[in-house]
C-alpha cells in the first residue's frame, strides 16, 4: 500500500480534485499504522478497530483567509461631484459658476435674482431664508438710490425750467 503525501501548494494548484484525496489519506494513514494481527489482513484489522465506532467522515479543511461577503443585490449607484457656486454683492447682482469635478463647465453666468430665490425655496427652507435676507437688502439699498437719483433728476428739471425763462 502506498500514502501520498500533498503539500499545500499542490492541494490549492489542484483546487477541488485534491479534495478527494485529501479525504482518502488519513483513512491510509491510520490502516499503515495499525498493527495487524497475524493471519488477518490489514482492511480487516481496520474494520475490527472502527467496529464498534460509528463511522466519522472527515469535513473538507476550511479555507483560508477572510470568507467573501454574499454578492450583494443592490445597484451600485455612480457618484457624480458637481459644485454649483452662485454669489451675490450688494447691489443685487448674482453669478453662478459651475464645476464637474476639477473642470469648470460654466464660469461668471449672470442670473437674476428672483430666480435665485426661487432656487433656494426650492432647494431647502434653511437655504431661502439667508438669500431672501440678502436680496431684500439689495432691493432696498436699489430703492435708496432709486429714491436718491430721483431727487437729482427733480433738482435737474428744475434748473433746466430756469435756464428756458
Amino acid at each position: 500500500m502506498s500514502v501520498e503525501a500533498v503539500t499545500h501548494d499542490q492541494d490549492a494548484a489542484a483546487g477541488t480534485a485534491a479534495e478527494p484525496q485529501a479525504a482518502e489519506a488519513p483513512e491510509a494513514t491510520e490502516q499503515a499504522a495499525a498493527p495487524s494481527p497475524a493471519g488477518q489482513d490489514s482492511t480487516e484489522a481496520a474494520e475490527d478497530e472502527h467496529a464498534g465506532t460509528p463511522a466519522v467522515t472527515e469535513s473538507p479543511k476550511p479555507k483560508r483567509g477572510r470568507p467573501k461577503a454574499a454578492a450583494s443585490t443592490a445597484k451600485k449607484t455612480r457618484t457624480v461631484e458637481l459644485t454649483l457656486t452662485v454669489t451675490g454683492t450688494a447691489d443685487g447682482e448674482w453669478q453662478a459658476e459651475l464645476k464637474n469635478g476639477s473642470k469648470w463647465v460654466a464660469k461668471g453666468l449672470e442670473i437674476p435674482a428672483a430666480a435665485v430665490s426661487r432656487a433656494a425655496k426650492e432647494l431647502h427652507e434653511d437655504l431661502s431664508g439667508p438669500i431672501d435676507e440678502v436680496i431684500n437688502a439689495a432691493r432696498e439699498a436699489q430703492a435708496a438710490k432709486v429714491a436718491q437719483l430721483e431727487a437729482e433728476l427733480e433738482a435737474a428739471k428744475a434748473a433746466l425750467a430756469e435756464l428756458n425763462v
